[in-house]
C-alpha cells in the first residue's frame, strides 16, 4: 500500500490520488483485476511519458504543468468514461458491451498523451491538424509524424495487453485501436478549432470528450458488428 502511494505521488497530487483510488475501486468492481491493472499500466506510462525531455520541453514553455503531476480534474478528465463504462456495466450487466467501450476510452488517453509528448520531445516538423501548415511544437490541434506513430504504436500495444490479460478480445483490439485513433484525430481537431476560444473549454473537458468519443465508437462498433 506505502509502495503504491509513492508511485501515485510521482504524478498526482494528494486530492488526486484520493479520486485515483475512487476510480480504480470502481474499475475493479466492475471489470475486476485486469481492469485494474489497466487503469494502472495507463498511469505508469502516461506519467513516464511526460518526463521524455521535460527540461527541454520546460524551456519551450510546452511541457505540462507542476512536472506533470495531475489533480483530480485530470483524474477524471482521463477516466470519466471508463467510470461510466463501468458503472453502465454493474447496472446493466452487460459486461462485455461495456468493457470494450472502457478499454477504448484509456487506450485512447494513453495514445494522446504518448502522440503530444512524443511529438513536443522528437516532433521535427509540426502540422496544424485543420490546414497543414507549420506551426511550433506544442501548438493546440497541432500533429507530427513522429508523435503520431508514437500515439498509434501506443493504442496497438495498450489494446494487446487488455486482449492478454482478458480485458477484450483479438477481434475487439482491432475496434479498441481503430476507435481511439478517430477519437485522437477529433480531439486534434477540437484543440484547433474551439479550445482557447471557448472560455469554458478547458483541456480536462476537451479529454472527457475525447474519451467519450473513443467508448462510443467501440460500443457501437461492438454492438451492430
Amino acid at each position: 500500500m506505502t509502495a503504491g502511494v509513492r508511485v501515485l505521488q510521482k504524478g498526482l497530487t494528494p486530492s488526486g490520488i484520493v479520486n485515483a483510488f475512487a476510480l480504480g475501486t470502481l474499475l475493479y468492481g466492475a471489470f475486476g483485476a485486469g481492469g485494474f491493472s489497466l487503469l494502472c499500466l495507463y498511469f505508469i506510462f502516461g506519467t513516464a511519458v511526460t518526463k521524455v525531455k521535460l527540461q527541454q520541453k520546460q524551456k519551450e514553455g510546452i511541457a505540462e504543468a507542476n512536472s506533470g503531476r495531475r489533480g483530480p480534474n485530470s483524474v477524471w478528465g482521463s477516466g470519466a468514461a471508463g467510470a461510466f463504462c463501468a458503472a453502465a456495466a454493474l447496472a446493466t450487466g452487460e459486461f462485455d458491451l461495456w468493457q470494450i467501450g472502457f478499454v477504448a476510452s484509456f487506450t485512447s488517453k494513453l495514445s494522446d498523451t504518448v502522440s503530444s509528448e512524443i511529438g513536443k520531445a522528437y516532433g521535427k516538423t509540426t502540422y496544424l491538424i485543420t490546414n497543414l501548415k507549420l506551426v511550433p511544437r506544442g501548438t493546440e490541434g497541432a500533429v507530427s509524424l513522429e508523435g503520431t506513430m508514437a500515439g498509434l504504436g501506443a493504442a496497438a500495444a495498450y489494446a494487446a495487453v487488455a486482449t492478454a490479460i482478458g480485458q477484450t478480445t483479438p477481434s475487439d483490439a482491432v475496434l479498441v485501436t481503430a476507435a481511439a485513433f478517430l477519437a485522437n484525430v477529433f480531439e486534434s481537431y477540437l484543440g484547433a478549432v474551439i479550445q482557447g476560444k471557448v472560455e469554458w473549454l478547458n483541456n480536462d473537458l476537451v479529454n472527457v470528450i475525447q474519451i467519450s468519443v473513443a467508448a462510443a465508437l467501440a460500443v457501437l462498433a461492438k454492438y451492430y458488428l
